[in-house]
């Protein structure tokens, strides 16, 4: 009687230790989330960015002069080719000309699988304060670009072509090292040509980046300082797809029981996009699976012993 009374609940424990050990692996790898996917990435580019402390003749302290050129974000693009600025003080309260070119034009886009950002500038001639007639600096053709693709190296490249003049005088850049070019009584400029440096997953790149000191003593302007970059562009690697997990749960947390006529395998694994990286072993195992297997093989040891402990009682 006794034994009767055990045996059926020690076989409905067993038939259900074994049912839960067939779903243990689905419902775990259903809890575990998947990636959010990816976005864009990001990228930006500058035909001209200047930073400048403008020393008046009766003033003791400098004026900042901050600007720039064309600096546009992804998506971005914009091609004006001049830009005048104004500085209490110095000529008069006019417009002075900061930068004249024939071309200058930046791009910045990005999606989820390519950023980049780019820069071209022709038949440059840029000018600072107290110098009207003398250019800092003219140049032919320079141009930037810094391209970050999903699953790739990022890639950065800056060129300066044909004739560079600084300060009224023809100059040979080398990319050994920084060029300086002092005129007695106007000043001097250290030159740096086409900067470049990639990261795993960023890409930044600069035609020329110059340190002014110029002494001009027109226009009410006693001295000029501080950096000008021309030509800068950057970009951050987008993030792609996000992994898929190779079985993923229903809308409802409650899983239905399953039933004997469906089979207990989780679905194959979904195709990955191309040009992502999977969170998975080339094996097919993920970081759940000591977990799955050890919880499986828990309630399987459980509906064995139960079974066991039956047969003893009716031996």
């Amino acid at each position: 009687m006794n034994s009767d009374n055990f045996r059926m609940p020690v076989r409905r424990l067993a038939a259900l230790a074994t049912a839960a050990a067939l779903t243990a692996a689905p419902l775990i790898l259903s809890a575990r989330p998947a990636h959010a996917a990816g976005g864009h990435g990001h990228a930006s580019a500058a035909v001209l960015r200047a930073g400048l402390d403008v020393s008046l003749l009766h003033r003791t302290a400098a004026v900042p002069l901050t600007l720039s050129l064309n600096e546009v974000r992804a998506p971005g693009d914009a091609g004006r080719t001049a830009l005048s600025a104004r500085l209490d003080g110095v000529n008069q309260g006019r417009p002075f000309s900061v930068l004249r070119a024939d071309v200058a034009s930046a791009r910045a886009t990005a999606t989820d699988e390519r950023a980049e950002g780019s820069v071209r500038l022709a038949d440059a001639r840029l000018h600072v304060p107290g110098l009207p007639l003398l250019s800092l600096v003219e140049v032919g053709t320079v141009t930037a670009r810094a391209t970050c693709a999903a699953g790739r190296k990022p890639e950065a490249e800056a060129n300066v072509l044909g004739a560079v003049t600084v300060l009224g005088r023809r100059t040979t850049l080398t990319a050994g090292g920084p060029t300086e070019v002092r005129v007695p009584g106007v000043g001097e400029v250290r030159v740096d040509l086409a900067e470049h440096r990639t990261t795993s997953g960023t890409a930044a790149s600069t035609a020329l980046r110059l340190k002014v000191s110029v002494n001009p003593l027109r226009l009410n302007v006693a001295e000029v300082t501080g950096t000008v970059t021309l030509a800068e562009a950057s970009c951050a690697t987008p993030a792609g797809e996000g992994e898929t997990t190779p079985s993923e749960a229903p809308a409802s947390s409650r899983p239905a029981a399953p039933a004997p006529e469906k089979s207990t395998e989780a679905p194959a694994p979904r195709a990955e996009p191309q040009g992502t990286r999977s969170g998975l072993a080339e094996t097919g195992g993920s970081s759940a699976t000591p977990y799955i297997a050890g919880g499986a093989l828990a309630l399987l040891l459980l509906g064995g012993g139960a079974v066991t402990v039956a047969r003893r009682r009716r031996g």
